[in-house]
């Protein structure tokens, strides 16, 4: 069970499930009657379709994770699962999880299927292998979830609350991954992936970072213009925007340092939550309200 949860990436797909829970929270409309069988089965299907993309993407790397000592201890280096087995496990839950969102709605199953055609073709085999700014094009899979939910409740995806969320999940993977590419340099060197680290150099990768988290920032302090914003725009949501900067400013002059880097990642994430959970909750507040 362990090497399945690591095959699958069980802590990773559990984020994609709360995003992809926002974005349902985000579409529902106060005039729609609620069933609970529809986020369940958004759930079920998408927890299934991600665990597949996993097993699948790690039977692709499995001869690079072997060079990496940050993935050794994956299952298929580790020799507890085979190759063969991780190409049919992943093929498996893969179908399970589409005929299931199938089920609650076609266009789902459809921006599912094409998420992990994205990451797992596109990205996985050409962006992250060629490319230095691989992560950039690489983001719009790891965005999807959030867009996956949302059209459960509305086929109208390019909406500007789904803008909204879109880009927040896209913008925040380049300082989450950038910073952890620095972190993790050598390893991919090994691994024969030309991240931006290995490519451009730590001081170049750490203007690129600043930028995309002064535009991550930025969307953030504007969100009342893409959607109902309210009581925790003014309590999290704009300070969290200066701490972040804040804390940018710290790792910009410490990342040498052992341990410089992890203040700022963790704040990262933090503030993605807090930029999804937000705005989810002024709405559902609102609902109650009135």
């Amino acid at each position: 069970m362990k090497a399945f949860m690591k095959l699958t990436k069980f802590g990773i797909v559990l984020f994609a499930l709360v995003s992809a829970l926002a974005g349902y929270a985000m579409s529902f409309r106060e005039f729609q009657d609620f069933d609970i069988s529809y986020p369940l089965l958004l759930l079920i299907g998408l927890y299934f379709v991600c665990s597949g993309s996993f097993a699948l993407n790690q039977a692709i790397e499995w001869r690079r994770d072997c060079l990496m000592p940050r993935t050794m201890g994956r299952p298929i280096p580790m020799r507890i699962i085979a190759p063969w087995q991780a190409w049919l496990i992943g093929f498996l839950l893969l179908v399970f999880g589409i005929s299931v969102l199938v089920v609650v709605k076609p266009l789902t199953a459809w921006l599912a299927l094409a998420t992990v055609f994205m990451y797992n073709v596109l990205y996985t085999l050409y962006f992250k292998r060629k490319m230095a700014f691989g992560a950039v094009p690489g983001a719009v899979p790891g965005a999807m979830p959030v867009v996956i939910g949302y059209s459960v409740n509305t086929s109208d995806i390019f909406s500007s609350e789904c803008l909204y969320l879109f880009l927040v999940m896209f913008l925040w993977q380049m300082p989450h991954f950038w910073v952890l590419a620095i972190r993790f340099k050598d390893d991919y060197a090994r691994g024969g992936f030309p991240v931006l680290p290995t490519v451009l150099g730590e001081q170049k990768t750490l203007y690129h970072i600043g930028l995309y988290m002064f535009v991550y920032a930025g969307l953030a302090l504007v969100s009342p213009w893409f959607l109902q914003a309210n009581v925790l725009y003014l309590l999290l949501v704009f300070p969290l925007c200066l701490k972040l900067l804040l804390e940018f400013f710290r790792y910009f002059k410490s990342h040498n340092k052992t341990g410089g880097w992890l203040p700022f990642f963790l704040w990262v994430n933090v503030s993605l939550l807090v930029f999804i959970g937000a705005p989810v909750f002024d709405r559902w507040f609102y609902f109650l309200a009135h």
